[in-house]
C-alpha cells in the first residue's frame, strides 16, 4: 500500500468513482473487500489509523456467538459460524482454531451447555472447528491447572476461532488495495456533497497530515464509521435523531500463568449476565469483557474503574491464583456501536448484534451494528444496494473466496504467523542490516525491520500505529511499549525524513494514549 500514491488517485476530481466508503475498521474494509470483488471502483476514507478505533479492541475471537444462541438469534449465529469457518480459510496466517473449556459446578449445567453446545456443532455443518464434549475433573484440571478446584463436576470443551483484529484489518485493507481499490488512512471527511434535488454526488477531504483538502466524486456513499455514525447523519441531516448508543467493553491483558495449558476459559454467566473470557493471545492472556453505556463516543476511550474490579473479581471467583490490578499489562476499551433502544432501560447485552443497512433520503448508505466475524457479509449486504441507488446491475459478490493479503497455508511460527508468505521478505531486510534485525524490546520477540515494513509496505504514520496496530506490544504489554517507543521512532523519523522536532512530539502523543493503558495500582 502506497499511501502517496493513493492521494495521487483522489487528486482527480472529475473522476467518479463507483463506492465512496467512509471508515476504516471492520465495517468499512468489508464493504471494500467486496465492492472491489464485483469489478467496481471504491475508494475508502479513515480519518485515523485502519481499526484504530473498535476494531483493534476486540475480545480476538471469530465465533459464531454461543450467547447469541441462548438468547435465540438463530440467524445470527448460522451466518457467524459460516463466515468463521470461510475467514478461518482464507485467512490461516492471522486466524486459528481454538479450543475452550467451560468449568461445570452443577450437573444442571453440564446438561444445558451441553445441549446447547452440540446444537453450536451442528449448526457449523461442513465448516465445524470440532465437535464439542464432557470432560472429567481430572482431565479439566489437567488442561487448566489454575481453574477453581471446589464442586469441580468436569468441564465441557468447544471450539472457536481466534485472531489478531488490527492485523485482519490491515490484511483486508491490502488485499483490496492490491486488487485495485484506493484505501487511505489520515483522511477526514469534512462535508457531504450533494445535487440541487439533495441527493449525495460526493465528499469533500482533508488529508490530515498535510492539510490539503480534495474532492471526491462517487455514485453512492456508505457511511461505516461505527460509533461514530451519527456525526455522518447529522453531516446528511442536520437534527436528525441520533441512532448509536455506544457500549464500552474493557479487557485486561495478563501473563499466561494465570490460566495455564492451551485452551481457552469460558465463564457462561457473570453477575451482569454477560460471558466473560480468559483467551490465550500472543503468549498473553486477554480476559474481558464488560458491558457500559456510554453517552459520546470516543476515538480513545478510557477504561472505568468499576469496569476493571468486575474483570478481575469474577476472574477470581473462577481461578485458584486471582490476578490483582498489579498484575494488568495491560487494558485496553473499545466502544460496541448498538442500536439506539426505542424503550428505556433496554439491556445492551440484549440488543441484537445484527447488522442493519439504512439509505437516507439523500442515497446515503450507513451500515450499523454487526460484529467482526461477520464483516464480510455486512461488506456484501451493503454492496447490494448498488443497484437500488444508481439502477445499475452488478455482477454478484466473490469475496467470500478472497484469499487474505499474506495468505499462505503453512504459516511461519511465532509472532512472524501474522505477516503469512510476507515473513521471509521481512526477515531478508533484517538479514541485510544487522541494526534492522536488532529486537524492538528486550523481552519481546519484535524486530526493527518490521518497522520499517510497516512504514514502506503497511501505511503506517505514526508511532502508535507501529506499537499498537502493527505490532501490538501497546496492548500486550503497555509499559513495554513506552520503553522502546524513543528507538522505535528514531527509526521511523529516518525513514520517513522526519525531523527531531516531529520525533518529539510523536514520543509525546504516543505516551500520553499508552498511559491510559496502564492501570495505576
Amino acid at each position: 500500500m502506497n499511501r502517496k500514491e493513493n492521494l495521487k488517485q483522489i487528486s482527480d476530481s472529475s473522476k467518479i468513482w463507483d463506492i465512496a466508503v467512509i471508515g476504516g475498521g471492520s465495517s468499512g474494509l468489508g464493504v471494500a473487500l467486496d465492492a472491489i470483488s464485483r469489478g467496481l471502483t471504491v475508494v475508502l476514507l479513515e480519518k485515523a489509523d485502519f481499526a484504530k478505533g473498535t476494531s483493534s479492541r476486540s475480545t480476538k475471537l471469530v465465533h459464531g456467538g454461543v450467547r447469541y444462541l441462548a438468547q435465540g438469534d438463530v440467524g445470527l449465529v448460522l451466518e457467524a459460524l459460516k463466515e468463521r469457518g470461510k475467514l478461518l480459510q482464507n485467512a490461516p496466517h492471522l486466524t486459528q482454531n481454538q479450543a475452550f473449556i467451560i468449568p461445570v459446578y452443577t450437573w444442571m449445567d453440564r446438561i444445558t451447555y451441553s445441549a446447547g453446545l452440540k446444537l453450536y456443532d451442528w449448526m457449523a455443518g461442513k465448516l465445524s472447528l470440532g465437535s464439542s464434549s464432557f470432560i472429567s475433573k481430572e482431565e479439566t484440571v489437567r488442561r487448566m491447572p489454575t481453574v477453581k478446584k471446589d464442586g469441580l463436576k468436569g468441564g465441557i470443551v468447544y471450539h472457536d476461532g481466534q485472531f489478531d483484529d488490527a492485523r485482519l484489518a490491515l490484511a483486508i485493507a491490502k488485499t483490496a488495495d492490491d486488487a485495485g481499490a484506493c484505501i487511505l488512512n489520515y483522511a477526514s471527511v469534512k462535508d457531504l456533497i450533494k445535487s440541487d434535488k439533495g441527493k449525495l454526488l460526493g465528499l469533500k477531504v482533508r488529508d490530515e497530515l498535510s492539510g490539503e483538502k480534495y474532492t471526491i466524486h462517487a455514485n453512492m456513499v456508505v457511511n461505516a464509521t461505527g460509533v461514530f455514525a451519527d456525526k455522518i447523519l447529522q453531516m446528511d441531516q442536520p437534527g436528525s435523531a441520533k441512532m448509536i448508543q455506544p457500549s464500552q467493553g474493557i479487557h485486561l491483558v495478563l501473563d499466561r500463568k494465570f490460566l495455564g495449558g492451551n485452551d481457552a476459559l469460558m465463564i457462561p454467566k457473570t453477575r451482569d449476565g454477560r460471558v466473560l473470557f480468559a483467551v490465550p493471545w500472543q503468549d498473553k492472556l486477554v480476559v474481558g469483557t464488560t458491558d457500559t453505556l456510554r453517552e459520546k463516543p470516543k476515538l480513545e476511550p478510557s477504561p472505568l474503574q468499576s469496569e476493571i474490579d468486575f474483570i478481575l473479581e469474577t476472574a477470581a471467583s473462577y481461578l485458584t491464583q486471582a490476578p490483582t490490578r498489579e498484575d494488568v499489562l495491560s487494558v485496553f476499551a473499545g466502544l460496541r456501536p448498538l442500536a439506539r433502544p426505542k424503550e428505556e432501560g433496554a439491556k445492551t447485552k440484549e440488543i441484537s448484534r445484527s447488522h442493519k443497512v439504512i439509505v437516507s433520503p439523500s442515497n446515503l448508505v450507513t451500515l450499523t451494528g454487526g460484529k467482526w466475524t461477520t464483516f464480510r457479509k455486512m461488506g456484501e449486504d451493503t454492496v447490494e444496494y448498488f443497484t437500488q441507488i444508481t439502477r445499475e446491475i452488478i455482477t454478484p459478490s466473490q469475496s467470500m473466496n478472497m484469499l487474505l493479503s499474506g495468505y499462505t497455508k503453512t504459516p511461519p511460527a511465532g509472532h512472524w504467523s501474522v505477516y503469512g508468505a510476507e515473513a521471509s521478505k521481512i526477515q531478508q531486510i533484517a538479514s541485510s542490516n544487522p541494526l534492522l534485525a536488532e529486537k524492538i524490546h528486550p523481552a519481546y520477540p519484535y524486530i526493527m525491520a518490521e518497522i520499517y515494513w510497516a512504514i514502506h509496505q503497511e501505511m503506517a504514520v505514526k508511532l502508535e500505529d507501529v506499537l499498537a496496530r502493527r505490532i501490538r506490544l501497546l496492548f500486550l504489554d503497555a509499559q513495554a511499549a513506552i520503553d522502546c517507543s524513543e528507538k522505535a521512532v528514531k527509526l521511523m523519523a529516518k525513514e520517513l525524513n522526519k525531523d527531531e522536532a516531529w520525533a518529539s512530539k510523536e514520543l509525546e502523543d504516543f505516551q500520553n494514549v499508552a498511559k491510559k493503558y496502564l492501570i495505576k495500582a
